[in-house]
């Protein structure tokens, strides 16, 4: 099973993406519920090894933090394959996504070895096309961009399944963070 685990967005911050997502002059759209924030990215994984990464994660303490969606940018140097709002430096996520990722190895999973880049996806562009100009030009328009600050009080194990439509994700378990 294709899974990851990710922090889901309130709908005044996923509101906020698609005001800035219809300003996009290129690219295919993330669907609304397909919006969210990735803490590590598991690729395909059997369902036991899924199950012994539930209990890891059921025993994960870590305290409920802010979040500040800020800067736009676009994964594929000049050859754009994504465009993202970046995350505003943030110790308390990178923590969480390290727990999670020690998480991880203990139940077996072997994660690609890459610096965590924290951002939410706004856009998948095909290969080849010829968007880089465009992207420059909305990049400039929007260089000020900040979402309104959210607070992160759970994250979740999430399946994906890809469709002929695109991918489709489910929640499979959902952790909640500590107060205070």
């Amino acid at each position: 099973m294709r899974a990851f685990v990710a922090l889901e967005l309130p709908d005044e911050v996923i509101d906020a993406l698609l005001r800035v997502q219809s300003r996009l002059p290129v690219g295919r759209p993330v669907v609304r519920d397909n919006l969210h924030l990735t803490l590590a990215f598991l690729d395909d994984q059997r369902d036991n090894t899924l199950e012994d990464f539930h209990d890891e994660l059921s025993g994960l303490r870590w305290p409920q933090f802010g979040v500040v969606l800020t800067g736009l940018g676009a994964f594929g140097g000049d050859r754009p394959r994504q465009v993202f709002l970046d995350v505003a430096e943030n110790p308390a996520l990178t923590g969480l996504h390290n727990r999670t990722v020690a998480a991880a190895r203990r139940a077996g999973i072997v994660l690609q070895r890459r610096r965590y880049h924290p951002h939410v996806t706004l856009a998948r562009l095909r290969p080849g096309a010829d968007s880089a100009g465009r992207l420059q030009a909305f990049f400039a328009a929007e260089a000020g961009v900040v979402l309104p600050r959210f607070e992160a009080r759970s994250f979740a194990l999430f399946r994906s399944d890809l469709r002929p439509g695109g991918a489709v994700h489910d929640v499979l378990a959902r952790y909640e963070l500590a107060q205070g």
